[in-house]
């Protein structure tokens, strides 16, 4: 089974892989970006803030996607089970909160660059403005998370609309619970 695991920073998302990997060990654990060689060379050039376009950035996102697609989900789909930290959805929302990009051809390019291939089961860790604040409170915080409560709860959003424009179901966890209670509703479905 291709599974991922969806929601904004701090929704922890990394704490819930750990725990996937420990209930299955024999999984292949990826994310999106930068799981592959050339993906840690385009997500290292867009963090780089070089592309002046912002079509530019998504087109390279959709690379990586596509070299992730070839090299880690096609050659073990249906073999062995996998669970990624982020997919397709992530790059939709982002893309959708730019707002440079029509969500059809979003769509288009998307199924282009996965060749239709997207997780069976998705878990949206969702956060409240006031859990999202608390947890921002509490660390030290990277370029994304600079942007605010604000643009991090439209992100939010855009992963729900996101799936939706791709077609694909999301199962949305509050992620407010206990990280071991999370644990046990991911895993009741799988």
């Amino acid at each position: 089974m291709y599974i991922a695991i969806e929601g904004i920073d701090t929704a922890g998302k990394s704490t819930q892989i750990s725990a996937l990997q420990s209930a299955y060990p024999d999984a292949i654990i990826t994310k999106e970006p930068g799981a592959t060689a050339i993906g840690k060379e385009i997500r290292q050039m867009v963090l780089s803030a070089k592309a002046q376009n912002k079509k530019a950035e998504f087109l390279l996102f959709l690379a990586d996607r596509a070299e992730h697609i070839h090299e880690v989900i096609k050659p073990n789909l249906g073999i062995k089970d996998i669970i990624s930290d982020r997919s397709a959805i992530s790059g939709v929302a982002y893309a959708l909160v730019q707002g440079s990009i029509t969500p059809q051809e979003l769509v288009t390019l998307n199924n282009f660059a996965t060749e239709n291939i997207y997780p069976q089961k998705v878990f949206l860790l969702r956060l409240t403005k006031e859990e999202l604040e608390y947890r921002l409170s509490q660390k030290e915080l990277d370029g994304i998370e600079l942007r605010g409560s604000a643009y991090l709860l439209s992100i939010q959003d855009a992963l729900v609309e996101a799936a939706k424009l791709l077609n694909i179901q999301l199962i949305t966890i509050d992620a407010s619970q206990s990280r071991e209670n999370i644990t046990k509703t991911i895993l009741s479905y799988l």
